[in-house]
């Protein structure tokens, strides 16, 4: 039998990228899509508490799928618990723009689904793709992006060693940034600290009141060894990730400060 795959994304159930990573894992496993109805980038692993869930069944390419009116986080766990579908794997992406460095990851979507797959005791690969223009991150998901052969090879060969080897017992999910062009291989790395020079543009509204949009450019590069340095130099980065955020080197200054 094959193995059984759970697949949801961050951009939302019509993205090119979860259609792209179909493809590419079909051949290997039983795939269901369980996705956000909508975009839901930067969302991180928020969870919708307050609000009913709503989830159907939709024709993607088809196939049939489940769109779920909340974020990736409800995606999950309607698939685990709602549709009992007791995947091997949960795969999320493949994102359109990449999700490096600590800052990406407090707030994606993308590495959220992941992490509460894993925090639900499933294990799970988060599947991120450089953008050279950041506005292709925010733009028609049913535009032709190009996920060509060379990504669904990567997720498909990523995968295929996941489910055919114990997954690393110290990681909980696995996050993979590929570069716009590969131009060399697979990378162990560590997250970069940030990616984003963060700023906010103020600009007035036809009535003169204010408003403001969180911006900033990208850092250029990195540290060698972290996932930023990685994709900026053509390699897959690969990182694993912990659910633990115990800041286990702080304990002794913190003894000294309370004991």
């Amino acid at each position: 039998m094959k193995p059984k795959i759970l697949l949801t994304n961050d951009d939302g159930i019509n993205s090119t990228g979860i259609w792209a990573a179909f493809q590419a894992l079909s051949p290997i496993a039983d795939v269901t899509v369980v996705a956000p109805a909508t975009q839901q980038s930067a969302v991180g692993r928020s969870i919708s508490i307050f609000e009913p869930i709503r989830a159907h069944e939709v024709d993607l390419h088809g196939i049939k799928a489940v769109a779920v009116g909340g974020k990736p986080t409800d995606a999950v766990i309607i698939g685990l618990y709602a549709l009992r579908l007791e995947p091997d794997l949960v795969v999320s992406g493949v994102n359109i723009g990449e999700n490096l460095s600590f800052e990406s990851i407090m707030t994606s979507g993308t590495v959220g689904a992941a992490l509460e797959a894993a925090n639900q005791g499933t294990p799970a690969v988060a599947f991120s793709l450089q953008v050279e223009d950041q506005g292709d991150k925010f733009g028609d998901p049913l535009s032709p992006f190009l996920i060509g052969e060379e990504v669904q090879r990567i997720v498909r060969d990523v995968c295929e060693r996941m489910l055919a080897n114990t997954f690393p017992a110290r990681a909980h999910i696995i996050n993979v940034n590929i570069p716009s062009r590969v131009t060399g291989g697979y990378e162990i790395t560590r997250l970069a600290e940030k990616l984003f020079s963060t700023g906010v543009e103020k600009r007035l509204d036809p009535r003169g009141r204010p408003y403001y949009w969180i911006d900033g450019p990208l850092y250029e590069d990195a540290e060698e060894g972290t996932d930023v340095h990685a994709v900026r130099k053509g390699n897959v980065s690969i990182t694993p990730i912990t659910l633990d955020c115990t800041a286990f080197h702080a304990r002794s200054d913190l003894e000294e400060i309370f004991l």
